[in-house]
């Protein structure tokens, strides 16, 4: 998981969304919606092909929205095994497990007041499924061993390669969840839809490149642009 402190988002709330490269139509519908998400502080679902920058429009909803300045913390669903992810995000008490020898706050205490980003929603085990539905509606939970009910106030950003709807009606993925997170849904279009901003982003990660080695920025030419331009790039941006 990641825990972004306020310091280091003093100065993003203005330019989180110019960190996102391109002007194509498609695009600009996706962060035109998603500005409107950021100010209307209910649960979004980011959907698109792996690649195509779904935690970068995580970050600039949650740093322009009214709690920036409070933590972002990312967790990775898929990359948790199932039997710590219940801890990892609720926390545990004191000998709630074998190797539990203290008690730990979990990814949602740690997020209060500000957003969690659950990425790879669509890997979140079904067992679990219940527990995070009721913190998106009532906004409380217990840590794994406790009785005791926390309440907290966060803000829930998922995002998914999966098909949820499909995935709702194949049994894989609780229908009152699906709805619960899916008050917005911004759709992020791969590469391939938006290949006049392949320009725009080559002289992006060019200009990176010589910031952090130093020396002028380098230029590429047509001929290496055009070659740039062509593939279909089922990798998207990453």
């Amino acid at each position: 998981f990641v825990v972004e402190e306020v310091g280091m988002r003093e100065g993003r709330s203005q330019s989180s969304w110019l960190d996102i490269v391109g002007s194509s139509e498609c695009l600009n519908q996706v962060v035109e919606r998603g500005r409107l998400a950021a100010s209307a502080d209910c649960t979004v679902v980011i959907s698109g092909e792996s690649g195509t920058g779904k935690e970068l429009f995580a970050r600039a909803i949650h740093d322009t929205s009214s709690r920036r300045n409070k933590p972002f913390v990312a967790v990775n669903c898929a990359a948790i095994s199932k039997d710590l992810l219940e801890s990892e995000l609720f926390g545990h008490v004191q000998g709630a497990f074998t190797t539990a020898v203290k008690s730990r706050a979990g990814r949602f205490q740690v997020a209060d007041g500000g957003t969690i980003f659950l990425d790879e929603i669509g890997d979140f085990p079904l067992d679990l499924q219940g527990k995070l539905l009721r913190v998106l509606q009532f906004m409380e939970f217990s840590a794994v061993g406790e009785s005791k009910v926390r309440k907290v106030d966060v803000r829930v950003v998922a995002a998914t390669n999966a098909n949820l709807s499909k995935m709702v009606r194949e049994g894989t993925f609780r229908r009152d969840l699906y709805y619960r997170l899916n008050v917005i849904n911004l759709h992020l279009p791969p590469l391939r839809e938006r290949k006049n901003d392949i320009e725009a982003l080559v002289n992006h990660f060019l200009s990176r490149s010589s910031r952090t080695k130093g020396g002028s920025q380098p230029t590429i030419s047509k001929e290496a642009l055009a070659r740039l331009v062509a593939p279909s790039w089922p990798g998207n941006i990453r």
